[in-house]
């Protein structure tokens, strides 16, 4: 039986660690038939050693997405590993330590406008860079947000840059849906990632979920919001853009 995926090409960005939701996409993406290539910024050999713990062995090549050179190349390079695209998954986000950890206050504008350009604006532009290989039968891209319907305990800058990669993501299925290109994002809850460990009291912000969420939610266990990333770049949903998964155990929808 053929998985959902099957001839299927994709790339995924954001393979830091095997505990991260991007190395889950990746491995249950290979396992369901595509063929993926990976972005690694600022070490790529991190990620190409990550990568060897994948079912089938993948390129990696380095992007950062604030760089218009490494952007304007982008096309040739993954067309010339993989002729074209059908999908692509945005798992970045960074913000300065002093964008974060109960700083909101006194954060200076120019660490605001790293966590934006690289948590949010990149969406828009990976997007665009990778859209000259998704124009036969169009594509999928699918990120990943924390939902930035409310002000989180320590997370400061990079809820503000959610809302704006929430955002984002409305408007890029707004202009792409005629090229057929769908835009969506998976809301997971909180994973013990290189990412969460580099948020001051990230553990005050995770204990929310021992408390409200009605699905029990394990930490150490990305590949939940993994599987919601596969089936939304597969054809599965053919009709869906625009939108918002959450995969957080339910706590979305619960009050205090």
């Amino acid at each position: 039986m053929s998985g959902i995926l099957e001839g299927k090409r994709v790339l995924i960005t954001g393979v830091l660690m095997e505990s991260s939701i991007a190395f889950h996409t990746a491995k249950l993406a290979q396992e369901q038939g595509a063929e993926i290539i990976l972005t690694a910024f600022p070490r790529p050999t991190l990620t190409e050693r990550i990568a060897r713990k994948l079912p089938k062995p993948t390129k990696v090549i380095e992007l950062d997405v604030t760089n218009d050179e490494h952007l304007g190349r982008l096309a040739e390079v993954v067309g010339a590993e993989l002729g074209s695209l059908d999908g692509v998954v945005h798992s970045i986000g960074f913000a300065p330590q002093d964008a974060l950890g109960g700083n909101f206050l006194n954060t200076p504008f120019e660490s605001v406008a790293t966590a934006m350009h690289v948590s949010a604006f990149s969406l828009k532009s990976l997007t665009m860079a990778c859209l000259p290989l998704m124009q036969n039968g169009g594509g999928s891209v699918v990120g990943l947000t924390f939902d930035a319907q409310y002000a989180w305990p320590q997370y400061d800058w990079m809820g503000p840059a959610k809302a704006a990669l929430e955002a984002t993501n409305r408007y890029l299925a707004r202009d792409l849906g005629k090229q057929n290109v769908r835009s969506n994002l998976i809301s997971a809850g909180p994973i013990g990632s290189m990412a969460a460990k580099s948020i001051p009291g990230f553990s005050e912000l995770a204990a929310v979920w021992d408390d409200r969420a009605p699905l029990e939610w394990d930490l150490k266990d990305p590949e939940p919001a993994g599987r919601g990333v596969v089936a939304l770049l597969s054809d599965w949903f053919p009709k869906t853009t625009g939108e918002i998964i959450h995969v957080d155990g339910g706590l979305h929808a619960i009050g205090a």
